[in-house]
């Protein structure tokens, strides 16, 4: 089952991989005249409700394959106002091939007639609430004619992100869902189809450009409201809790701050003055630092847990302490990791080893991509946190998810791109959910990499990747 939503970013991965969207327009119109034969036969009456986007589109595609019926299609709107041009191309083939159309300008001009079969395509799987007009009086003709109605995709009215149906929602006989089904159509009074329209696994297995369509920002957001980001670093290293700071800035976060021992805060603080270090006693965290770390942490969004830390003792007994008492999301990466597994904590994890800290954490590895990406799930499961395995395919799973990101190249094995890889997935995390955080970071750091490989070769080093990191997400 697929939400709205997540339709829409597996269309946009398709189209990613080689599969347009006018393709498998062509397919899903394909798929409603098959439903349409399926239910009355040649020569009966059939009239197209179409709206002005894409379900109206895989309508007017279907217009085109029944010739053998008594065939009328409604377009709801003016044709210049129609939303997308390959719905305009098939509205104007129509036209070009002499169909019999009509333009519905408003709800008084709206007349179903008394069709054997009615398709309603006016709106599709992004759109939530009542019906408004004229689709709210073309629904309510439709559920008082004695017609079949068959619904494109999901019933006019049917919020695909919640499968709740508004009061004045299609009442359809008949549906024919695409690619997979859809929240709310089990609970129909009508009988469904699932449609394959030739949308590739790949498509949901693969991290693609589509996966961007989750990100979003409210144009009224103040400061903060974007996410707020910890890194809790340094000690034996700076560069390390520095670079996760920018990325996380770069990737999106509207504050960052990086807690680290007073020996190193000027140094990291150094590093960029758009940073915010908060400096702690000593020259390694140690436990008597966590009370102060989980009070700070308890006002972040996410935090960033192991960048440039070290694996003394006390450095990885105070990790310990502070998962145990955190119950926020959390990036674990670097020498944190080594405590991830083991540790009783509420908080939502995201780990981020490569293969060998994978070993080391108790999971399994192989050379081949799809056996790890079988063991990173069962490992994940077994932990009950997100794992995001860095390789030259990402694996990123949460037991019950697992996806593969394909961006990245060999000069990515220069030191630092880890760190910038948690700090993307620290911001990200701020807002979206952990597995979705994860691969979409591993996604746009090894784009960031692609991006700055042209330039410098197998000479880039991290930094170059802080730059190229917004262009991934936001271009």
């Amino acid at each position: 089952m697929l939400t709205g939503s997540e339709m829409a970013v597996v269309d946009a991965n398709a189209e990613a991989l080689g599969v347009p969207r006018k393709q498998l327009m062509e397919s899903s119109g394909h798929a409603v005249a098959r439903a349409v034969r399926d239910h009355v036969d040649p020569g009966a009456s059939v009239t197209v409700v179409a709206g002005r986007g894409n379900n109206g589109g895989d309508a007017l595609v279907a217009a085109r394959f029944l010739d053998e019926y008594d065939l009328r299609v409604c377009l709801l709107g003016r044709p210049e106002t129609i939303t997308t041009d390959i719905s305009r191309e098939n509205w104007d083939a129509l036209q070009s091939a002499d169909y019999p159309t009509e333009q519905v300008r408003d709800s008084a001009g709206f007349d179903l007639g008394d069709p054997d079969l009615a398709v309603d395509a006016m709106l599709g799987t992004g759109i939530s609430g009542a019906l408004r007009e004229p689709a709210a009086t073309a629904a309510e003709a439709m559920n008082e004619s004695a017609a079949t109605v068959l619904a494109v995709d999901v019933p006019s009215g049917l919020d695909c992100e919640t499968g709740e149906l508004a009061d004045n929602a299609v009442a359809a006989d008949h549906v024919v869902t695409f690619h997979d089904t859809k929240p709310g159509l089990d609970e129909l009074a009508a009988s469904v189809s699932v449609a394959d329209i030739g949308i590739p696994d790949a498509a949901e297995r693969f991290v693609e450009r589509g996966d961007l369509r989750r990100l979003s920002r409210d144009p009224a957001s103040h400061k903060g409201d974007n996410g707020e980001v910890l890194v809790v670093g340094g000690g034996p290293y700076t560069g390390a809790p520095a670079l996760a700071g920018q990325a996380a800035l770069r990737a999106g976060a509207d504050l960052v701050r990086v807690a680290a021992p007073e020996s190193v805060a000027r140094k990291i603080q150094g590093y960029s003055e758009n940073l915010i270090v908060r400096e702690y006693d000593g020259d390694r965290l140690g436990p008597d630092h966590v009370d102060w770390l989980a009070d700070l942490a308890a006002d972040h969004d996410t935090v960033v847990l192991g960048p440039g830390l070290g694996s003394a003792e006390g450095t990885l007994e105070a990790v310990a302490s502070l998962l145990s008492t955190f119950a926020g999301t959390a990036v674990v990466d670097a020498d944190a990791l080594q405590v991830g597994p083991e540790v009783e904590t509420d908080a939502e994890l995201i780990c981020t080893p490569h293969q060998g800290e994978l070993v080391g954490m108790g999971g399994e590895t192989s050379d081949d991509w799809r056996e790890r990406a079988d063991l990173v799930e069962e490992f994940a499961a077994d932990i009950g946190h997100t794992l995001l395995v860095k390789g030259a395919h990402d694996v990123i799973s949460d037991g019950e998810r697992t996806r593969i990101s394909r961006t990245g190249n060999a000069g990515m094995t220069v030191g630092g791109t880890g760190d910038v890889l948690a700090g993307v997935t620290g911001a990200l995390a701020c807002v979206l959910d952990p597995h979705d955080a994860a691969a979409l970071g591993a996604y746009a750091n090894g784009a960031a990499g692609d991006t700055v490989v042209e330039k410098y070769g197998s000479g880039l080093v991290a930094t170059d990747l802080l730059k190229a990191v917004p262009g991934v997400l936001w271009d």
